[in-house]
């Protein structure tokens, strides 16, 4: 059954696209065609920014980067349920939502080629900058959440983590405050089985991570995370509560990233190619083809266009984000603080100094 209990007293597993196309008509949340257009898309065009971002590290025109393939539909799929004025913190694998939220490419580009403006949220985005910090983001995701509970504010906040954040103190600490509180926050678990080079089975004993809810007061649901209709259903069934004031839900969406951690990482080390290529007849993109097909929506012309299409988006960001990057060392003195210390302001008119010295040199030495 695609909806089941794992074991007496736990929590349930939700199923509604089976890896073959099959649908569950009766748990098939109703989506409009435009919709089912409009995820796919995003998740065809967060499958195109990340393949161009990867090789653009191997290039030398990024920094160390974190693939995302195989974790699309757990990303559109938790994003598409959110309102444009809910508030959503992110990890840094996390780019799939981000492009889901309207966050354009160019900055996306602009955050992996490390320049500060990359990490400044638009004005008028509730969102949050990602969290290279394991589980940093989950308190903060419940306080915020809590201060709109208070201020009688209409938002929900989502936080997303890996399996690895479960053991960190943050976590517990964050979703104990969340139960008690009753705040209005969906906690996203990407469970891709790997923390790094950590299996998940050395992170907890407990059958699922999503029944940690449960010792903390609120509901916890585990889903198949490379289903895009089932990972939908289940994040808007957890907004909707919070929304109406009846407290958090965790979600643990069962997934698997098909890259290494980051590109400074080598998953053959500790994961097998047999493990791999069974997680690719899961691929959740192609999953979703196989039901847009059903649907009268996917064909080949269909998945040309909407490949095309992401495609020439994503290099025209990039070019525009490439084109835009003007580097300045004493970035890395600002945005810390509200008002800058005077020992760091030092250090910054210090930089400055050895610069203008180093210019006056070079044009000494080509006069």
């Amino acid at each position: 059954m695609p909806r089941k209990k794992i074991y007496e007293g736990s929590v349930e597993y939700l199923q509604i696209l089976d890896e073959k196309g099959n649908v569950d008509k009766e748990l098939e949340p109703q989506l409009s065609n435009e919709d089912l257009d409009k995820m796919y898309r995003f998740m065809i065009t967060t499958r195109t920014f990340d393949r161009k971002v990867l090789s653009l590290q191997r290039q030398g025109r990024a920094f160390t980067y974190a693939p995302v393939e195989g974790k699309e539909a757990s990303q559109t799929g938790t994003a598409y349920a959110l309102k444009k004025t809910d508030r959503v913190f992110p990890s840094y694998r996390d780019h799939g939502v981000y492009l889901t939220r309207g966050l354009s490419l160019k900055q996306m580009f602009l955050m992996w080629m490390g320049t500060e403006e990359g990490g400044r949220m638009p004005e008028d985005s509730g969102d949050f900058p990602f969290a290279i910090p394991i589980a940093s983001q989950i308190p903060h995701a419940v306080g915020a959440a809590w201060a709109a509970k208070i201020q009688k504010q209409d938002k929900v906040c989502a936080v997303y983590f890996g399996d690895g954040a479960t053991s960190e103190g943050d976590f517990h600490e964050g979703i104990n405050f969340a139960g008690v509180n009753k705040a209005p926050v969906v906690l996203v678990c990407q469970n891709n089985k790997y923390a790094i080079s950590v299996p998940r089975a050395l992170q907890t004993a407990a059958e699922t991570i999503a029944q940690k809810a449960l010792a903390y007061g609120f509901e916890g649901i585990q889903v198949d995370g490379n289903d895009v209709l089932a990972v939908y259903s289940a994040m808007k069934s957890a907004v909707e509560k919070a929304r109406k004031g009846e407290g958090p839900t965790l979600i643990e969406c069962l997934t698997y990233r098909f890259g290494p951690h980051t590109t400074s990482d080598d998953p053959s080390k500790y994961r097998s190619k047999e493990e791999e290529e069974e997680w690719r007849k899961k691929d959740p993109v192609v999953r979703f083809q196989l039901y847009l097909r059903s649907k009268g929506i996917w064909n080949e012309e269909y998945e040309k266009k909407v490949n095309e299409e992401a495609k020439q988006k994503v290099e025209k960001a990039l070019e525009e984000a490439e084109s835009s990057i003007k580097i300045d060392p004493t970035d890395i003195f600002k945005y810390v603080y509200a008002e800058m210390p005077e020992p760091l302001r030092e250090e910054m008119e210090y930089l400055k100094r050895i610069g203008e010295e180093k210019k006056e040199a070079h044009g000494e030495q080509n006069g």
